[in-house]
């Protein structure tokens, strides 16, 4: 239906300023807000003559066109969009003589070359001056003010220059982002590929080791009971022996260092616009513990990124006696009704290491999160860290808002 309403002239080309702004989540018409400017258009025959029959006439055939040329800019291939940013240029100039407004569709004409640019070059800025020295003449030749002759060309080189630059660092954040993405996918891919290793190893020889005995008892099943009895007790017990090495295998797994934590937490927040700031964690935890409260702390940064709104985030580290402490502080929206399935995830942890979870979230003045637990666990309590999945997902962002 879609393609029936809208001429194929009028599609986003591949290369086109409208599906660079798709590739990077935009609508394709973000940049039609710079439309708002041409409200000069209106406001200029205050300045000058007047409203007259003859500006409205001349404003109904032109204002359509030039508007048409503008979304021609956006949304047609890049190596011709110029024709279409020459095409304000030279509405401008036919209209000079008697249509002052069409001053602003030069104004386009010349900034809109720049969006046509997959980069800012100089020789955009040689076309800027060729541009307004022809209009500079006309202008003259017409006798327009020299105020005229003076901030047309300037404004035109400033906005000029600052759109360019703005779309120069717009590109460098989008490859900057899509590094990061790459990062994270070989990581993800390098991970995967050495625990699929790991599985293998673990599991090959002992399944292997299973099935012969599985196949020997039930060979030995008619001929001598008690030997095949004595070959499924030592299937059983290899099973038993494989299961507590996959255990222990994905635990490991699971098992993240602070230090790495911290590095990808700061990667998190930065892609957000949320400024982390945090101390470096104790050298001396042990496994459990430094495990528990990575655990944490990805839970919580996690949520800050996506329910805060905060701005800056605090990680610190402390030492209370035999316990230490994790104190995790943001700036956002704070008001946690309750306790979701993230923040019961998260004391359940610190439970099972014999530690405490504590949170103050008064609305509008952010969360403050502190996980203390012992340095060393009692013996009794290692191991005993309930296994999930995953990390939880908090059931709703009234119930987890804040962290």
């Amino acid at each position: 239906m879609k393609s029936r309403l809208v001429p194929t002239w009028l599609a986003v080309a591949p290369d086109s300023a409208a599906a660079h702004a798709l590739q990077q989540g935009k609508s394709p018409w973000t940049d039609s807000v710079h439309l708002l400017w041409s409200f000069w258009v209106f406001i200029t025959p205050i300045f000058g003559g007047g409203y007259s029959w003859k500006w409205l006439g001349l404003t109904l055939l032109s204002y359509p066109l030039f508007v048409l040329l503008y979304a021609m800019t956006l949304l047609a291939p890049r190596r011709i969009a110029w024709r279409y940013a020459l095409g304000m240029v030279a509405l401008s100039m036919l209209l000079l003589p008697v249509y002052p407004a069409g001053i602003t569709y030069f104004m386009f004409g010349c900034i809109m070359l720049s969006a046509c640019r997959s980069h800012f070059s100089l020789s955009y800025l040689w076309h800027l001056l060729l541009l307004n020295i022809a209009y500079g003449a006309l202008a003259w030749w017409i006798g327009y003010p020299w105020q005229m002759l003076v901030w047309i060309p300037a404004m035109t080189f400033i906005v000029g220059i600052i759109v360019s630059v703005e779309r120069v660092n717009q590109q460098k954040d989008a490859a900057l982002k899509l590094s990061h993405d790459e990062v994270r996918r070989l990581a993800a891919t390098a991970e995967r590929e050495r625990i699929g290793r790991d599985l293998h190893d673990l599991l090959g020889h002992t399944l292997s080791l299973i099935t012969l005995k599985l196949e020997l008892s039930r060979k030995l099943f008619d001929r001598d009971g008690a030997a095949a009895r004595r070959e499924l007790e030592e299937a059983e017990r290899v099973a038993r022996h494989a299961l507590a090495e996959v255990r222990s295998a994905v635990t490991g797994i699971r098992a993240t260092d602070l230090a790495a934590e911290l590095a990808a937490a700061r990667l998190l927040l930065e892609s957000s616009q949320v400024r982390l700031d945090y101390d470096l964690p104790p050298t001396d935890l042990s496994l459990e513990v430094e495990r528990g409260l990575s655990l944490v702390l990805r839970e919580a940064v996690t949520n800050v990124a996506r329910h805060a709104r905060a701005s800056r985030v605090q990680v610190a580290f402390a030492r209370a006696g035999d316990a230490v402490q994790l104190r995790i502080v943001d700036n956002g929206s704070g008001g946690i009704a309750g306790d979701g399935n993230g923040l019961s995830g998260m004391r359940e942890r610190m439970s099972a290491l014999g530690g405490t979870l504590a949170i103050e979230s008064p609305k509008g003045q952010g969360t403050r999160l502190l996980a203390s637990v012992p340095a060393k666990p009692a013996r009794g309590r290692i191991g005993t860290e309930p296994v999930q999945d995953g990390p939880a997902v908090p059931s709703g962002a009234a119930q987890w808002r804040a962290v």
